[in-house]
């Protein structure tokens, strides 16, 4: 009999990877199972994410489960990584069954850091950031084409394009 996932209240989990020289933040929506079983970001080996940043910026794509590359990587371009979403009841990884959301407080990334640009990864981020932290930001986000798995019309090269076009922009 194949198991179902059951939807439940998850907490996210694990900090947000920032520093005072980061520049620009990426939200996701709320990490998916793998991310929260790992405690860090984009966990899932399908999850184009760190494929992206690295081509991006001309970097080695860093190991699966190489954490302290990735986190040198996200520092070493003034980036900032963290959720729209903190608490939620959601069933496995599907964003599409989030209820009861409590937002993330990125008060304090934007306060310690020198972020003055927010970007969401796809369009899940982009209604809960809205709804919940663009009043308090007072930074409008741009979206991203989303980086998961679960969005197959994007390749990775299309992705990889759309992402550099926005994160290299000067003055954005």
């Amino acid at each position: 009999m194949k198991k179902t996932a059951v939807e439940n209240r998850q907490k996210h989990g694990f900090p947000p990877l920032y520093n005072k020289a980061s520049d620009t933040l990426i939200l996701g929506s709320f990490p998916s199972v793998r991310s929260r079983d790992q405690a860090f970001f984009y966990g899932h080996p399908q999850n184009r994410f760190w494929k992206i940043i690295a081509a991006v910026y001309g970097e080695p794509v860093p190991l699966h489960d190489d954490t302290g590359a990735k986190k040198k990587l996200i520092l070493k371009h003034h980036l900032a990584l963290y959720d729209v979403i903190e608490e939620c009841d959601i069933t496995g990884s599907s964003d599409s069954s989030i209820k009861n959301v409590i937002p993330a407080d990125i008060n304090g990334i934007i306060k310690k850091s020198s972020v003055k640009r927010i970007f969401v990864n796809g369009k899940t981020a982009e209604k809960y950031y809205i709804k919940y932290l663009e009043s308090i930001t007072g930074i409008k986000a741009v979206c991203l084409p989303s980086s998961s798995p679960a969005n197959a019309a994007w390749s990775l090269d299309k992705l990889t394009e759309a992402w550099k076009k926005e994160l290299t922009r000067e003055g954005a």
